[in-house]
């Protein structure tokens, strides 16, 4: 199946594709509504959008923003809203697409150190982190607490008392956006991998749409091969 992406300004999505990506967003989540997805979206930069047929069938979400970290300026990607159709998961026009933009945005100001702040309340989400990143905060064997103290920064601004610092989780007292119960639940298969059983334990409250916060270096010695070579633009 053939796709196509495109990258948009979110000052720029007319109110006909707002609608279709909110009802794809709330085919799929819980504890929602239209009005809520528009204001989030309203919030970000950029949005990334994956079409088939003339269909939209995938999104993700992000804003880009400067700050200052141990006394050092630093670039963050903040990424809100993913999601694919179901019928199309599994397609890498998404992933690449966007590592690719990731790319883009650091040449802007390829010395200033570029971090992918990252919340995550499903554990397919969460299993984009080892495919960009060698390593990343939190991690099942790799000690990144270096990042821990960045997490709780940039957390803590976003989302004040709920963000819980022990946990290294946004704990809503009420549900922001849930998936649906028949998508939170891994199947054999995927209860199966590391990543996902790190994953729920250390965010039991996924299901109530409780938010592990993930921090991820956006540098090339970071990546893996391919994520490099698309990085790179190449």
């Amino acid at each position: 199946m053939s796709y196509h992406t495109l990258i948009s300004s979110v000052s720029d999505i007319d109110n006909k594709t707002r609608h279709e990506m909110a009802k794809l967003y709330l085919t799929n989540y819980d504890g929602c509504s239209e009005v809520r997805f528009c204001r989030d979206l309203a919030e970000k930069d950029e949005a990334l959008l994956v079409y088939t047929g003339g269909r939209l069938v995938g999104f993700t979400t992000f804003e880009v923003y400067d700050r200052t970290w141990n006394n050092k300026a630093i670039r963050v990607i903040y990424s809100g809203d993913t999601i694919m159709d179901r019928k199309h998961w599994g397609q890498q026009a998404l992933a690449f697409a966007w590592i690719k933009r990731m790319g883009e945005i650091k040449r802007q100001h390829p010395s200033i150190p570029f971090y992918w702040f990252l919340l995550v309340k499903g554990h397919r989400t969460f299993r984009y982190m080892p495919t960009f990143g060698k390593t990343f905060f939190p991690h099942w064997s790799a000690s990144r607490g270096d990042l821990k103290p960045l997490a709780d920064q940039l957390a803590g601004e976003k989302f004040g008392s709920d963000y819980n610092r022990l946990t290294g989780v946004v704990e809503f007292p009420f549900s922001h956006g849930h998936l649906k119960s028949e998508l939170a639940e891994p199947n054999p298969e995927e209860i199966a991998k590391e990543a996902v059983r790190f994953f729920i334990e250390r965010n039991p409250g996924y299901k109530q749409g409780h938010e592990l916060v993930c921090i991820c270096e956006m540098e090339e010695f970071n990546m893996k091969p391919l994520t490099k070579r698309l990085f790179r633009g190449k």
